[in-house]
């Protein structure tokens, strides 16, 4: 039996306004007070340490931070620094997780907190598949990942995306003491690359790629969006329920990988 899900769609928001709601939905999660919720939405220019994070990863001073409107916060997510901002589609899942058979009243996922990143992994692959493009795991590595063979189409992708995996979508989440999922992924559509260069990325020399310089036409955040509601529908085996305040637009428009002709 399918479990309900509240999924709200918040455009651009401020981090910390996320991070807050994030805060009081999971409490009233955890009272029983509402469904099992998703968050999917964009953010302002902004870096994200998590509990991993360590200072040398930014690579900004806080003029040239200022300069670019960057903020920077420091959150009890798992993993190093990250960057946020318009054109990558972020999602954070509010659920109950459990090591037991969830019942339909409690809506939670059975999983473990290692489960539940590779099931979040799982739904952005589905999403992308759908979208045209290959993507997949690495063993070891948290994240969605674009393989050199894949990437050597793209012609704005940074020359080491042709020699090594590619990571086009980040992964950090928080399971607090009551088994209430926070924080979540942050999947590239297309975002201003520039901003990359502000951090080591998770603290690994690996290069970010944008599903918009892998494929020929770029999908909107709407389409992106329904596409990932759908996928995290079928892996997690929730019902979607979207709040009345906002809809989605799940274009069936197919989009075609970029090739190595000039």
């Amino acid at each position: 039996m399918s479990l309900p899900l509240d999924v709200q769609i918040l455009g651009l928001i401020p981090y910390q306004t996320a991070w807050d709601l994030q805060t009081q939905i999971s409490a009233e999660v955890a009272r029983g007070e509402r469904p099992p919720t998703l968050l999917l939405l964009e953010h302002p220019h902004t870096f994200t340490f998590g509990r991993r994070g360590k200072q040398e990863n930014l690579l900004w001073d806080e003029t040239e931070r200022a300069q670019r409107g960057v903020e920077v916060h420091w959150v009890d997510r798992g993993g190093d620094v990250t960057y946020h901002g318009p054109g990558q589609l972020v999602g954070y899942p509010i659920i109950p997780l459990t090591p037991a058979l969830p019942s339909r009243k409690q809506g939670g996922i059975r999983a473990d907190y290692v489960g539940y990143v590779r099931k979040l992994e799982k739904t952005l692959i589905k999403t992308l598949a759908e979208l045209g493009l290959v993507t997949g795991q690495i063993e070891g590595l948290t994240g969605v990942w674009v393989q050199p063979d894949v990437a050597s189409r793209c012609r704005h992708c940074p020359p080491a995306s042709k020699k090594q995996p590619s990571k086009i979508a980040a992964i950090g989440v928080k399971v607090d003491v009551k088994g209430i999922t926070r924080h979540g992924f942050a999947l590239n559509v297309n975002t201003d690359m520039e901003y990359w260069d502000g951090i080591n990325g998770c603290g690994l020399d690996a290069p970010i790629v944008n599903l918009a310089d892998l494929l020929y036409e770029t999908p909107s955040m709407e389409e992106v969006t329904g596409k990932f509601i759908d996928a995290f529908q079928k892996v997690f085996g929730y019902e979607t329920v979207i709040s009345e305040a906002y809809s989605v637009h799940n274009s069936r428009s197919e989009h075609k990988l970029l090739n190595t002709e000039p």
